[in-house]
């Protein structure tokens, strides 16, 4: 088996470190969590917590399915990815239902009917608050704004805040993460009980480079606007109607898929077994399946057992040639959230994830990180998956 330990950490093929967590420092009352947590001043019981999110790229591919089926309803998909960036981020630290979310949509008119695209757009969050609210989680929709800008932005782009609080004492803070402790993972494809159909569980992270790598480059002389004019990024060879077995669906439906949104799961989860025995929850967005080194202080996560890796992943490794190391760094590759809890709990936390009908399953482990001293990290964490493609460790860059 191939072993990826290097001197130095070569430049990643996806973009998921983001300068602007270096640049602009944020207070934040617990810096082991997953997501921010402020003071109050309102109140020293509580904590609040905000976050702001988009689809990313993906509705570039939403833009490109609607030109070729003429079907406008398939814009209505970007609120899941909108919602869950933003909802399934701050549920990784409290189970608080009252949520206040606000969408910011950008849009080139002369591209796409804005009219349209916005009641489409608003079914679309329509359907999402409502299902959120059969599982108690209610979204307090505060508006949001519409910018034209044609001259800025060549077809679409959907964006989202969300503004919660948390009480200081039931935060998941990640720092009761110990060595022993179980990673339960939550596969991000199939159909949760909450879902209108399968899920190819792409989620909203490796876009560009998944729709660069199998989009076939007619598309771009057809519609420039779906790329720089600069750069023909395109290179593939499928075209969105074009099934594929493997996937029991279209390439197009694969790509566009919603963002599941796991925070029905989550809130059931914390508020069954709150702080004391869920120490860590982490969403695999940015990042991909080394989103866990954000949470807890001097851990070696070990990633032994992952679930199976759904197709569209599989397709994006052999079309775009990157190493399975780079692949598991940019995509979720079918986990979308991680739960980090005693091994004791673990059997009786996966009875209750099933009964949402979403996979799960162990698929690691938590140690003590014995060579925290030559990671540059900020909270001295490594993780290591061992899979059939080969044991690769993260981060693998040593000091100097």
């Amino acid at each position: 088996m191939e072993n990826s330990y290097e001197k130095r950490r070569p430049r990643s093929d996806f973009d998921i470190h983001k300068t602007g967590t270096k640049v602009f420092k944020i207070e934040n009352l617990f810096p082991y969590s997953f997501a921010p947590v402020q003071k109050d001043p309102s109140s020293e019981e509580w904590g609040r917590i905000m976050h702001s999110d988009g689809a990313g790229s993906k509705p570039i591919q939403n833009y490109l399915h609607w030109k070729e089926t003429n079907s406008i309803n398939v814009f209505e998909w970007i609120a899941d990815d909108v919602v869950a960036m933003n909802l399934d981020d701050i549920f990784c630290v409290t189970a608080d239902p009252a949520v206040e979310f606000v969408d910011y949509v950008a849009i080139n008119k002369f591209k796409l009917p804005k009219e349209e695209f916005l009641e489409v757009l608003n079914n679309g969050f329509k359907r999402v608050f409502e299902t959120l609210k059969k599982y108690g989680i209610d979204i307090s929709w505060l508006g949001g704004e519409t910018a034209e800008v044609s001259d800025q932005l060549r077809t679409v782009d959907v964006a989202g805040t969300v503004r919660a609080k948390v009480k200081i004492k039931n935060a998941i803070t990640g720092e009761k993460i110990m060595p022993g402790d179980a990673i339960i993972g939550l596969g991000s494809y199939g159909k949760a009980i909450w879902e209108e159909k399968e899920n190819s569980g792409i989620m909203s992270n490796g876009i560009t480079v998944a729709r660069h790598c199998l989009m076939t480059p007619e598309y771009v002389v057809k519609y420039p606007e779906i790329a720089d004019p600069e750069v023909m990024e395109y290179k593939g060879k499928f075209k969105t109607g074009q099934y594929l077995e493997e996937l029991k669906m279209t390439i197009g439906e694969a790509l566009i898929s919603p963002t599941r949104i796991f925070t029905p799961v989550l809130k059931f989860i914390i508020e069954k077994y709150g702080s004391k025995d869920i120490h860590g929850l982490v969403h695999n967005t940015g990042g991909g399946l080394t989103k866990i080194l954000r949470i807890g202080r001097e851990v070696h996560y070990v990633k032994n057992n992952l679930l199976p890796i759904p197709s569209i992943f599989s397709l994006i490794q052999k079309e775009s040639g990157r190493s399975w190391q780079s692949i598991f760094e940019g995509l979720n590759n079918g986990i979308g959230i991680e739960i980090v809890a005693p091994e004791n709990l673990a059997t009786q936390i996966i009875e209750d994830v099933r009964q949402f009908n979403v996979p799960v399953g162990i698929i690691g482990y938590c140690e003590v990180n014995q060579e925290k001293e030559k990671l540059s990290t900020p909270h001295g964490n490594r993780m290591t998956i061992i899979s059939k493609y080969g044991t690769f460790d993260y981060p693998y860059e040593e000091i100097d």
